[in-house]
């Protein structure tokens, strides 16, 4: 394979050092690497696994000269430069600008890897939609899922570095006996759970639950599937885990949808509950795979619905693997 001119845009958060790590791990044909930031971190040098890097202020004619450029950004960046980029690169967009956009593919390569085929700007899901999505699919495919009901518990660092050291900072001041503030959250993370992530909207659900109804139905082309989250912030550092209750089409069984998860790609089968062997943030941090367990008949839906968990690591599956993956 040629090797590729590669450009990260936001390299010094939390998800730009992930996609370098993952270009290492899955041996990415990179010729040469290019890590843009804001000028403020322009000139500062930076270990990577392909050796010692300067920062680069960002500019588009810079990022336009590479191959592939993924952009770890906001999204107000990403509408102003993404398109200008991909007039000459191929860009991976991780914020959510181009998600819903209708010219815009959004790809989980073990899904739907055919709508990226000869487009110059890709979407890559949120988070949240991408591990629930990659347990969901093979379900799909095999009984076809008719409904959705699905918690999520996210970790910190779906905020960013800056959500992961008001977790430990504020823990620490618990531990030492004071009481816990915040910045970052809208309330303590500290020992605590919040049940908002992102703005609500006029339905009473978060813009953070809606992304997962959209998004899902973009990559399943199956635009009328009822899908309802609730997303809910937890005191951890990485890895995101969902509760998952479906309906199904077909009649389905515990050990069918064992079978059908245990052969797809991008999950894993966690699931010997006799022996306390399930998905857990522990389990499933730095795993490129998503651990899907607990999978139990459902007491609502009966032979037409199962229950299950799943833990993904939203820095690799929920942002950086999935990327490099399209690429």
């Amino acid at each position: 394979m040629a090797k590729h001119a590669v450009g990260i845009v936001g390299a010094t958060g939390a998800v730009g050092a992930e996609l370098m790590s993952v270009l290492a791990d899955l041996n990415y044909p990179v010729g040469s690497l290019h890590l843009f930031a804001s000028e403020r971190s322009a000139g500062k040098t930076t270990t990577t696994p392909f050796g010692e890097k300067t920062i680069e202020a960002f500019s588009v004619e810079a990022a336009q000269q590479c191959d592939v450029v993924f952009l770890a950004v906001s999204g107000e960046f990403a509408k102003e430069y993404a398109p200008k980029i991909a007039e000459k690169a191929l860009v991976i967009d991780n914020s959510s600008a181009f998600r819903l956009d209708d010219a815009v593919p959004l790809v989980i390569p073990e899904i739907n890897p055919e709508t990226a085929k000869g487009k110059k700007l890709i979407a890559n899901p949120n988070c949240t939609t991408a591990i629930l999505a990659v347990a969901l699919w093979p379900l799909h495919k095999v009984f076809g899922v008719k409904k959705v009901i699905v918690s999520s518990y996210q970790a910190t660092s779906g905020a960013g570095v800056e959500g992961m050291n008001e977790l430990l900072a504020e823990s620490r001041v618990v531990l030492d006996g004071g009481t816990a503030g915040h910045k970052v959250f809208a309330h303590p993370i500290a020992f605590n759970l919040i049940p908002h992530i992102d703005s609500f909207q006029p339905n009473g659900y978060t813009r953070e639950e809606m992304k997962v109804t959209w998004e899902t139905r973009k990559i399943f082309g199956a635009p009328d599937m009822p899908i309802s989250c609730t997303a809910v912030r937890v005191p951890t550092l990485r890895v995101h885990s969902e509760a998952v209750t479906i309906e199904t089409e077909k009649p389905i069984t515990v050990e069918a949808a064992r079978a059908a998860i245990a052969a797809a790609p991008g999950v894993k089968l966690v699931d010997d509950p006799a022996n306390n062997v399930y998905p857990m943030p522990i389990n499933a941090t730095m795993q490129h795979d998503c651990n899907v367990g607990r999978i139990r008949q459902s007491l609502i839906f009966g032979d037409h619905g199962i229950d299950f968990f799943v833990s993904g690591d939203q820095l690799l599956k929920g942002a950086a693997l999935n990327a490099v993956q399209i690429a």
